[in-house]
């Protein structure tokens, strides 16, 4: 009977610990959003520095000088398929995976594309407003927070068996390389045709010698729509 007692104490005790993580900031599925956005919002207003005033883009000198090629030759085509191109593939990414990439994602995707996107068409006040940058940039990473949590909720995480968003930030291109078996066991979590795609598509990858991160991306999203998981 005290045995019975004690284990019907650690259970409820259990579940007022999971309730109080539920209600925390740093376990809850919309504070990642919200820290994307926080830090989306300081980038994109660092690139209205570099636009204002030709200091202050947090991005490698390589890829400021594709949008700084724009700003004096007026076309922005590079940056803007370049930094736009490396968001969505960082979106998939963290949401199969559970690392979102920084630099592709934040710095390059919302700090250089989009901007270029937004003055390729013309429209220069969110890049060249300081609050408008600060709305703009956090805006757009509460979006891309948001759509990651919702991806990996809907798909990796249908069981719902651990709190939180289950999303790292930071993993960088050093890093990438070893998210390959990362990604096919996620895929494989998601559903068996997924996983199977994931290993075909890395296997492809490392027979010609490319890093099995894409592969396993590019063959668990082909797979995916071929056989789609029931939300």
């Amino acid at each position: 009977m005290e045995q019975q007692e004690k284990n019907e104490w650690a259970q409820q005790e259990q579940e007022i610990q999971e309730g109080l993580k539920g209600k925390s900031f740093w376990y809850a599925d919309w504070g990642f959003p919200i820290l994307v956005g926080i830090m989306s919002a300081a980038i994109f207003a660092g690139t209205h520095m570099y636009v204002v005033y030709g200091v202050g883009a947090f991005n490698e000198v390589s890829i400021v000088a594709m949008l700084k090629a724009g700003l004096d030759g007026g076309s922005y085509g590079a940056a803007a398929a370049f930094g736009a191109s490396f968001l969505f593939a960082r979106i998939l990414e963290g949401s199969l995976v559970g690392i979102l990439d920084l630099g592709g994602s934040i710095l390059t995707g919302i700090g250089i594309g989009v901007p270029a996107i937004f003055l390729s068409m013309g429209i220069k006040a969110p890049v060249e407003n300081f609050g408008l940058a600060l709305l703009t940039g956090a805006i757009l990473g509460v979006a891309v927070g948001g759509v990651i949590v919702l991806i990996r909720k809907f798909t990796i995480n249908q069981g719902n068996s651990t709190f939180g968003a289950d999303v790292m930030m930071g993993a960088g291109n050093a890093s990438g390389r070893f998210l390959g078996p990362l990604i096919i066991l996620s895929a494989a979590g998601a559903s068996i045709p997924i996983g199977i795609g994931a290993t075909l598509g890395a296997l492809g990858f490392y027979i010609w010698k490319k890093p099995i991160a894409g592969g396993a991306i590019l063959g668990a999203m082909i797979f995916g729509a071929i056989f789609p998981v029931s939300l």
